[in-house]
């Protein structure tokens, strides 16, 4: 027996023109519908170092094929660039500049925005990459196979892995610390996350006190916020396009299928047109936030 959201996946396509089609594929699948186990990360392979394992699993291939998609794409460009620029390059173009106007020069000091432009430029396409290809239907399924071993079809997003969104919002906050002691000295860069309260005499050192202990949460809260943004938003996505199709198994009737479908299709072209691109500018903009704001602090 195919599971449900392998039959789902295999017609993909027919859901995307026919309603009918897409019920046809739910009502293939029989086995017990656990939707959570698509996002159940395990290494294909053990590549064991001390404590460590780097075995390689499908949210590292998705990694790989976003950075491959960008590289190339940016190197390709580089080495091709028109002076009536094509369909490809027009796009890129349109890319980098909303990724300059809307990123680079609306976060990041004038000072700092040729050496951490590329950076948070890189960050936006990366992740709006990633967000993009975990709409196509991918052979990456090893628990659900064709015959002969070949891996079956399937959606998943890497930015949905808590792991990789905490990786990329580490890396982000160690350069804003590391640029902020850079530009202004540890002193005069620790000395900022004092407020000033305005209060003179006792009552504002008290106040100062208080003060701060929370900036200083408020720094590690910014990884909270920063990763897991990124994490609910696209595991949230995908849950919810899983979940609707597989309502007609849930509930045990086929015919549930005729709502479950449209209404996926829709979550499905809501997360692919809009939610995929908005959260890897809100990444790639608080990243140039962060950095910015250490660069050169408000008090």
């Amino acid at each position: 027996m195919i599971r449900l959201r392998h039959a789902l996946l295999v017609s993909l396509p027919a859901l995307l023109l026919s309603p009918v089609a897409a019920s046809a594929a739910v009502a293939a699948a029989e086995e017990e519908f656990q939707p959570i186990e698509e996002f159940i990360v395990k290494p294909w392979f053990s590549l064991e170092a001390g404590p460590f394992d780097f075995g390689i699993s499908k949210a590292v291939a998705y990694l790989w094929i976003a950075a491959a998609i960008s590289i190339g794409i940016a190197l390709w460009l580089r080495g091709g660039m028109k002076q009536q620029p094509g369909r490809l390059q027009t796009v890129v173009e349109l890319i980098y500049t909303f990724a300059e106007t809307n990123i680079g020069r609306a976060t990041l000091p004038s000072a700092a925005f040729t050496r951490w432009f590329p950076y948070v430029a890189a960050l936006f396409v990366f992740i709006w990459t990633m967000n993009m290809i975990s709409f196509l239907p991918l052979p990456f399924d090893t628990h659900n196979t064709w015959g002969g071993g070949i891996p079956g079809l399937t959606i998943y997003a890497a930015t949905s892995n808590l792991s990789v969104t905490l990786a990329l919002t580490l890396l982000t906050i160690t350069i804003s610390h590391v640029e902020g002691i850079r530009a202004n000295g540890p002193v005069k860069y620790f000395k900022s996350w004092v407020p000033h309260t305005g209060i003179s005499g006792i009552g504002g050192v008290a106040l100062t006190v208080f003060l701060v202990p929370l900036e200083v949460l408020s720094q590690f809260l910014r990884v909270i916020s920063l990763s897991v943004r990124l994490f609910a938003n696209m595991l949230a996505g995908h849950l919810l396009i899983i979940m609707c199709l597989g309502f007609a198994i849930l509930l045990g009737n086929v015919f549930i299928a005729a709502v479950g479908v449209p209404v996926a299709v829709v979550f499905y072209l809501f997360e692919w047109g809009l939610v995929a691109s908005l959260q890897a500018y809100i990444f790639a903009m608080l990243s140039g936030i962060y950095i910015g704001g250490a660069i050169e602090p408000h008090h």
